[in-house]
């Protein structure tokens, strides 16, 4: 089928696919392509291409070996719209100046619109955008006028009325700009679409495409539990028929409490056939000592493959059989899966193994292109149970990314009045910061600020203020008298005991959110175990991570009372190996959803 389309140019932005989401779910096709693809012209030239989208990237305008693209491209008449390095990308090449930056601009930032650009049609005059950039625009190229300022960036945004193109320096197309999909509307207004494309197209055209892949194969499909492979098994079952699909689920043993048996009963009431396989004891003896991130999630993603592939040997699979996961695509964004993106982590079903069965064409992957937002409306028209389309997304690599570990040990006694406006803890994590991986420490804020909007407005503030630090949390609770005195780090790895912790844990928070009606009020809700105590009380520290989002590609701190998180802290603290319960204040960016 033929449609009008938007083309992006990825200049390897984290965010460049969800511009792309964004637009489809406004009704019109989205096509991603790289800015040296040498049919770039020619495909953008067609009648069909109705305008062009520059995306964000982690590289300097600066740079010597930063992005570009043929300069034909402002000469072929269609409107063009310039997001982050984008914005900075027009005015580099179009005559303006970029000023190269020092402390950055990460988070939400309040916009000031200037002028009566259609662009900002409908618009508040004032409003919150999300930031997430370096450099800046110093002078903005002849014809272009300023239509935009926040207060660390005086030039936001900008319009040439000539040549119809428009440029921001915000991310419009994360779910924390308060007008973004206002603004991405306008400018496919100006682009004169008519908005005819929906998802149950895709949905046709979709099925369309894998039922040519798959042939007269079967489909063995990789089964979380969770949503993402949940709404893929279904929608597998109804292109091939369940006959010919069959789902293999792991006990890898880092699973919530009780989550082996909830799995096994939900897949197998609506109707799919489920093998599960017993491995915890695989999983952590091949974990045990380590103590590294991305050596744990490929450590995971390995022995995923390594118990598949003998259970396929001992039940004598032959080529008659393709394998499938429910990658999304935040696992292959973060993961560096495009071609020009800088690597966040690395997802499991995105670990070498794996990918060299992909690179084969030995794997499929339905819902790929799609975000979690995408997927649950996926689930929906598959006629899902709400409770499994709505549920908690859940990583892949299970408690293993939750689970902190550390290879050494410390212990660092704080002098009266040392630890000023926050205290640095002895452990890092990993975040996203101008669209590089971060891996820095986290820092406690010392506040009794107990307000969660304001809380992640000061978190933000500290760590663009702080280069130590890429996340910031506060105090809910503690099983010590006092102040913090003294920081202990303790040497540990990923073992059942310490599984066992976060589980009771993790129940508990669940337990919680569910008897006071908050469950479907946040995202997604992880609780992280770390190796630090204080004050020589317990040998584990535990945070709360409650999230907002949509499609995981940027986050704000869940909303939820502050006084159910204290309840939360305080039957975490009932069990005296916790020394003391925290709240994960920080927004995606500059902090990732999970800790490692």
């Amino acid at each position: 089928m033929k449609h009008e389309r938007i083309i992006i140019l990825d200049f390897g932005g984290q965010y460049a696919h969800l511009i792309a989401s964004r637009i489809r779910r406004l009704g019109v096709l989205a096509e991603i392509m790289s800015p040296d693809d040498s049919n770039l012209i020619s495909r953008a030239s067609e009648n069909l291409t109705k305008g062009i989208i520059f995306s964000g990237g982690p590289q300097s305008v600066f740079a010597e070996n930063s992005l570009e693209t043929d300069p034909e491209i402002f000469n072929i008449g269609k409107p063009l719209l310039g997001i982050c390095y984008g914005h900075q990308y027009l005015a580099h090449k179009l005559g303006g100046k970029v000023a190269p930056g020092t402390t950055g601009e990460f988070g939400a930032a309040k916009l000031k619109i200037r002028g009566n650009s259609p662009l900002f049609k409908d618009v508040n005059k004032e409003s919150i955008v999300w930031m997430n950039h370096v450099d800046a625009v110093g002078d903005f190229a002849p014809g272009f006028e300023n239509i935009g300022e926040t207060p660390h960036c005086a030039t936001a945004a900008a319009w040439n009325p000539a040549k119809n193109f428009y440029s921001v320096q915000f991310h419009l197309e994360v779910s924390h700009t308060e007008f973004g999909n206002q603004i991405l509307t306008n400018f496919l207004e100006i682009c004169e679409c008519k908005f005819s494309w929906n998802m149950e197209q895709f949905l046709e055209e979709q099925k369309a495409k894998l039922r040519e892949k798959i042939g007269d194969k079967n489909v063995f499909l990789f089964v979380s539990g969770g949503v993402d492979s949940t709404v893929t098994f279904a929608f597998l079952n109804k292109i091939i028929g369940p006959e010919r699909v069959k789902g293999l689920f792991v006990d890898t043993g880092l699973m919530r409490e009780n989550e082996v048996a909830q799995v096994e009963k939900s897949l197998r009431e609506i109707g799919t056939d489920l093998t599960t396989l017993r491995s915890a004891d695989v999983f952590l003896k091949n974990l045990a000592g380590i103590t590294d991130p991305e050596e744990k999630r490929t450590i995971i993603g390995h022995t995923f493959l390594q118990v598949q592939q003998e259970f396929f040997s001992h039940e004598k699979l032959d080529d008659k059989w393709l394998l499938a996961q429910g990658t999304i695509y935040p696992d292959t964004v973060e993961s560096g899966g495009t071609k020009n993106a800088d690597k966040i982590k690395t997802h499991h079903n995105r670990a070498p193994e794996v990918q060299k069965l992909i690179d084969a064409g030995l794997v499929i992957e339905p819902v790929a292109d799609l975000y979690k937002d995408e997927v649950r409306i996926l689930g929906e028209l598959l006629g899902l149970p709400h409770e499994l389309v709505w549920r908690h997304p859940f990583p892949g690599p299970g408690l293993g990314v939750r689970i902190l570990c550390s290879d050494t040990e410390s212990h660092e006694i704080l002098a009266d009045g040392e630890s000023g406006k926050y205290t640095k803890l002895p452990i890092k994590s990993v975040g996203v910061q101008g669209d590089f991986r971060t891996y820095k420490h986290p820092g406690i804020m010392h506040t009794d600020e107990k307000d969660i909007e304001k809380l992640e407005t000061l978190a933000t503030k500290f760590i663009n203020e702080y280069s130590e630090i890429n996340r910031c949390i506060v105090q809910l609770g503690k099983n010590f008298d006092g102040e913090i005195r003294g920081i202990s780090l303790h040497k540990t790895d990923t073992s059942i005991g310490r599984v066992e912790i976060l589980q009771r844990a993790d129940a508990i928070v669940t337990k919680l959110l569910r008897e006071s009606g908050e469950y479907e009020t946040v995202w997604q809700f992880p609780v992280v175990l770390m190796p630090v105590s204080f004050n020589d009380t317990g040998k584990e520290s535990v945070i709360l991570r409650p999230v907002d989002s949509i499609d995981a590609m940027s986050a704000s701190v869940g909303k939820l009372p502050f006084e159910l998180l204290e309840k939360m802290a305080e039957e975490i603290l009932k069990s005296r190996e916790i020394s003391a319960v925290f709240l994960d204040c920080t927004s995606k960016p500059p902090g990732t959803i999970e800790w490692e």
